[in-house]
């Protein structure tokens, strides 16, 4: 009996201690304990698919990651709808008094809009802004068929010009931007493309005026236009231009800034929220302003200490100067490693005329040409009269 109570006890001590190590917490290697009720950490989405930073003057490409990844770029395809016009209305084929009547295919296009109603007139410049500002999909396609006839024809014309471009990673199938339908296909292009198209966007100032505007009104005051473009009061300089979203891209954004004689291009491409593609674009912007100036690598006018002989001048020799400045942007410290090679023949003949070329200065940086300026002569010279040029070719010195 006395043995049967002992081993009764053993017993139930043994289930004790195991119910207890069973429902202790588990270790980890480091010693300490285990939750396994604890949600797990979720990874931070990353900030982006692509970008790319340029210099906006010259194109040098700053930093990038997927830059020629093609990618939907949604909204942002109105920038080439902005092209065609932008280049037309140069030419003076259209103006932006042109009146625009709204058609019933117009008023029907969702998304972004200013609810535009069929029949309804607006002028070119009215809608440009609605399109430019509030990202308006029935603006652009009202612009659309005003400038080309039918939507399709302005598709076409978007498409030749973006292979006038060079965009070879682009294709245009709306005048939008909005996703594609059943049977339907995306509009794509890439960083790459989007950053040769801002750079010939910046050269219009009427566009640079509307893409500034953070906030506006259409319909004589009954609509408010509000920029998409939040990057406009909240990083210094900036002043354009697009953004683009709808779900399966995600969040794009080609944002350009001016500080000085700086200007950059950004372009963000698939990032999951609105928020952290801004903050994305403004973190790349500020990191090349911090890192790069402006530099004047060539002085207009700088006088080339190398002589030019002038077999038929009234002169025998003279010195050419440079046509125009070079500006490039650089890291400071590398300005000691840019070298500049002079290209001049020995002699040239004939009468020198004001302005005339004799030769280049080629300016490389690490090796690599980044830029030529022309070098021209100061100053008219004329022929030297014909017993000084027979004097000259027996080889006397005169």
């Amino acid at each position: 009996m006395k043995k049967l109570f002992i081993f009764t006890l053993a017993m139930m001590f043994l289930v004790i201690s195991a119910l207890a190590g069973h429902g202790a917490p588990a270790k980890n290697a480091n010693g300490s304990k285990k939750n396994p009720a604890a949600p797990r950490k979720k990874e931070p989405e990353a900030p982006y698919k692509a970008f790319l930073v340029v210099e906006a003057a010259g194109g040098r490409v700053i930093d990038g990651a997927n830059a020629r990844e093609k990618r939907p770029p949604a909204s942002i395809t109105k920038l080439m709808v902005a092209s065609v016009v932008m280049e037309r209305l140069a030419t003076g084929s259209l103006k932006l008094t042109d009146k625009i009547t709204v058609t019933k295919e117009a008023s029907k296009i969702g998304g972004s809009q200013v609810y535009l109603k069929e029949g309804e007139v607006f002028t070119l410049e009215e809608l440009m802004k609605a399109m430019m500002v509030a990202s308006a999909n029935d603006a652009a396609y009202a612009i659309s068929v005003h400038v080309a006839g039918s939507k399709e024809e302005m598709i076409k014309l978007m498409n030749e010009k973006a292979k006038m471009l060079g965009l070879a990673d682009t294709q245009f199938h709306t005048v939008h931007g909005l996703p594609p339908g059943k049977g339907e296909k995306e509009d794509l292009t890439s960083c790459h493309d989007l950053a040769i198209l801002a750079r010939e966007l910046i050269n219009y100032p009427k566009l640079m005026e509307w893409t500034a505007i953070q906030s506006d009104t259409f319909r004589g005051g009954a609509f408010t236009l509000s920029n998409t473009n939040k990057l406009l009061g909240k990083f210094a300089g900036t002043d354009g231009l697009k953004t683009g979203y709808y779900r399966e891209t995600g969040f794009n954004i080609v944002a350009t800034a001016k500080r000085g004689e700086m200007r950059f291009i950004a372009i963000i491409m698939g990032s999951p929220t609105g928020k952290i593609r801004d903050a994305a674009a403004m973190e790349k912007l500020q990191k090349a302003f911090a890192q790069y100036k402006m530099l004047n690598i060539v002085k207009k006018g700088e006088v080339i200490d190398q002589d030019v002989f002038l077999v038929d001048g009234k002169y025998r020799k003279m010195k050419g100067v440079t046509e125009k400045s070079f500006l490039y942007p650089m890291s400071v410290d590398k300005k000691g490693t840019v070298k500049k090679e002079i290209v001049l023949p020995e002699k040239v003949k004939g009468e020198i005329r004001e302005g005339q070329k004799l030769g280049e200065l080629v300016i490389k940086l690490d090796n690599q040409v980044i830029g030529k300026v022309d070098i021209v002569s100061p100053v008219y010279v004329p022929k030297a009269n014909l017993f000084t040029r027979f004097i000259r070719r027996l080889g006397l010195n005169i």
